[in-house]
């Protein structure tokens, strides 16, 4: 197994008249060159990259069967009919409940939610949430980041009398013909339907109901700044569900994380303080990794009700409370994740070197924590990876893939030996008996097709650019291109040939090194990189040059600036 086999630096070599777009739309030719690698292009496209407001974003009646969805419920409403809305226990299915709910509340619908329980029910609306429905004397069901994939389930509640919206944003179950079929819903407000003209089809389930609760506030006079209000639950949502960052979900997030200082949630103003950060001045990175895993962990170990009631929540002890209780749990979960990972990378090491495609057997680890583990193996090994663990009567499993290897498809060849399974090219999700735990190994290597390339994982560079170049009028500019994240990257720039003049490890964990690096030219500059400490003061022992792939970045002390680099991969030499 060769996963300490140096990634491969690639640059990038897209072209364009870099000048002319820089003086067009007043930015350096790096920024430019870094728009045109984000393909970009185009004067309306850049404009809304660089400058898009909320007047930038796609009407929402464009989704195909939203005006009969606010007709349902403008009539639904006005008869006093009791609605359900039926979520996930993700971040994406807590951030849509919490805009529907709010939204329906609003309008004077008499509403109320359903989370389905992780472990108890599994994902989406299934039969005993219908029939606990159909016993509370519910009228309506509508559902969000769910329901698009139930056929049987809608069928059931269609039979017992009850009217079903579908609001999400999977893809559209097809026939063997390759035919949509979607649930026979009242309405189905999904933009992956082949039938829908909306221009992005890249929005997560919270800001598919973010756009009906804009129509349904257009239906019914409230004020638009009402919805503008609730912006930052469609950029968690985004940001948590891990959409691509390009087009209106770049909009949505630079907005809204602009708008969380101000949030109406309580809830949601308590975490951030739990979890030891500024309202102020967060980022989609926090999102991401800070608050989004909190939420997550009370779907993951407990029930995202809790997540839900904490933003919900108007209380200030109590929802300080929970809060703090999501944050222990995210503090538990993340134990779990710790040594589910160090016995996977263990086994991997011992058992399954040779493996093209890792499947780990961990007993004994929360299913919850079965994808998570499986994506940090994937990352450190770079092999497709499946981690499964003991469930209720059978193993359940989960995925995490690379580019070279469609896991979703390498499934369906195997598909006789799983119970149940599901997912796309890069991630997936199964049940299967113990019994063919080993015969899924075997014959998953068997018929993967990967080559020993396709486990080199390539580091994309924008430009090759000298450390003379940095100067914190240009880290400035790079803030227009944020947020970054999935589907725009942070920008990487390259500088070969520094000379390392002293490295000293720094961090109560050792985990950060300050290094003082000279250019050819005799430029001195500090450079940051955050690694285990003392590993790298051996690896470096009497080297003295370096190439880097880095971001630049102003140092902050004592109220004095300095330019320095943040470094993301090394050569040293």
């Amino acid at each position: 197994m060769n996963q300490d086999k140096q990634a491969i630096w690639m640059l990038q070599t897209k072209r364009a008249d870099f000048d002319g777009l820089a003086k067009r739309f007043n930015v350096s030719p790096v920024t430019a060159r870094i728009i045109r690698n984000r393909d970009i292009t185009g004067e309306d496209e850049i404009n809304r990259y660089l400058y898009g407001t909320l007047a930038d974003l796609y009407d929402p009646h464009l989704l195909k069967d939203m005006d009969r969805a606010v007709c349902i419920l403008r009539e639904k409403v006005g008869k006093g009919s009791r609605i359900r809305i039926v979520g996930d226990y993700d971040i994406d299915g807590i951030c849509s409940a919490y805009l529907l709910y709010q939204g329906l509340r609003r309008c004077g619908a008499k509403a109320d939610y359903q989370i389905p329980e992780r472990i108890r029910d599994g994902y989406g609306i299934n039969e005993s949430i219908i029939q606990r429905a159909y016993d509370d004397g519910i009228d309506t069901i509508i559902t969000c980041d769910n329901g698009i994939a139930a056929m049987n389930q809608i069928c059931m509640a269609k039979e017992m009398g009850m009217t079903v919206i579908i609001t999400d944003h999977h893809e559209v179950p097809f026939d063997e013909n390759g035919k949509e079929l979607p649930p026979p819903a009242d309405a189905v407000v999904n933009p992956k339907q082949a039938t829908c003209s909306y221009p992005f089809k890249g929005i997560c389930g919270g800001v598919v109901a973010y756009k009906l609760v804009q129509a349904l506030y257009e239906a019914f006079g409230v004020p638009a700044g009402e919805w503008e209000d609730m912006l930052e639950f469609a950029a968690i949502a985004t940001v948590g569900d891990v959409m691509r960052l390009q087009d209106e979900n770049r909009i949505l997030v630079r907005q809204g994380l602009k708008k969380i200082s101000e949030t109406k949630s309580l809830g949601l103003r308590k975490l951030v303080d739990a979890c030891g950060l500024d309202i102020r001045n967060l980022t989609a990175y926090h999102i991401g990794f800070v608050i989004g895993p909190c939420l997550n962990a009370s779907g993951r170990l407990q029930t995202a009700k809790l997540a839900l009631e904490l933003l919900l929540c108007q209380d200030e002890q109590k929802a300080a409370s929970m809060a703090d209780e999501l944050r222990v749990l995210n503090e538990e979960r993340k134990t779990m994740t710790q040594k589910g990972v160090e016995e996977a990378v263990r086994q991997a090491e011992e058992q399954y070197k040779e493996d093209s495609v890792l499947v780990i057997f961990l007993p004994d680890c929360h299913e919850s924590v079965a994808g998570i583990i499986a994506g940090r193996v994937r990352e450190a090994w770079n092999r497709p990876t499946f981690v499964l663990t003991r469930g209720e009567g059978c193993v359940k499993g989960s995925g995490r893939s690379i580019e070279a290897y469609n896991m979703y498809r390498e499934m369906c060849g195997v598909q006789e030996l799983f119970l149940k399974f599901g997912g796309h090219p890069m991630a997936a999700g199964f049940s299967i008996e113990e019994g063919h735990v080993e015969e899924l190994r075997r014959r998953l290597n068997e018929q993967a097709d990967l080559k020993p390339e396709d486990f080199i994982p390539k580091v994309w560079i924008d430009a090759a650019m000298p450390l003379e170049y940095i100067s914190s009028g240009l880290v400035e500019e790079l803030k227009l291109l944020e947020p970054f994240g999935q589907g725009n990257e942070k920008p990487q720039f390259a500088q070969k040939g520094l000379q390392i003049r002293s490295a000293r490890v720094l961090g109560k964990n050792r985990n950060a090194v300050k290094l003082s690096l000279v250019t050819e030219k005799g430029l001195a500059m500090d450079g940051m990189l955050f690694t285990e400490g003392d590993r790298f003061l051996e690896e470096l022992g009497e080297k003295k040059m370096m190439d880097v792939v880095y971001y630049p970045d102003v140092n902050e002390y004592n109220g004095r600036r300095t330019l320095q680099i943040v470094i993301r991969e090394y050569k040293l030499h």
